[in-house]
């Protein structure tokens, strides 16, 4: 079964599915897209030549990580969260922050699940979970760049 049909089965079974009933195919396939996502190998939305196509079924896959996943305490540095999704840059080694490109001036904050491409600029804002900010862009001073939300180049 390929990566969108298990997401477009399980969104359909949410209702059934919790952090401890949850088929471990549907928790890969939810992991997998939002990894795709985290990469930028993936979008929810992307221009075409006959304007943008939306993939719903990346949308289910952000949706369903939310009933999939317990809450957690994240350690922030500063401070503490109890939330679902995991920071972007949280578990990234200092070569793999300065290999990745991005400026990320502190208390920015990207979950895991969006794209932020080398040579962003993040000020002390927010990126959430299925966004995509491409490269040459500055998310400035507490702005929000929302659940899937798509931002171009420069």
């Amino acid at each position: 079964m390929s990566l969108q049909s298990t997401i477009e089965q399980a969104f359909e079974a949410r209702a059934q599915l919790t952090p401890d009933a949850t088929p471990p195919s549907v928790r890969d396939a939810v992991q997998d897209a939002l990894r795709d996502l985290n990469e930028g190998r993936l979008r929810v939305a992307e221009p075409t030549e006959v304007g943008w196509v939306v993939h719903e079924w990346l949308k289910k896959a952000v949706l369903l990580s939310f009933c999939i996943t317990d809450n957690a305490i994240i350690d922030g540095g500063h401070t503490r969260y109890r939330d679902k999704v995991a920071g972007r840059f949280a578990l990234g080694s200092e070569q793999e922050l300065e290999d990745g490109g991005v400026r990320i001036v502190p208390p920015a904050t990207a979950r895991f699940g969006s794209y932020v491409a080398p040579g962003v600029v993040l000020m002390p804002s927010f990126v959430n979970i299925g966004a995509y900010v491409d490269s040459g862009t500055m998310v400035d001073t507490w702005a929000t760049v929302g659940s899937c939300a798509q931002i171009g180049k420069n």
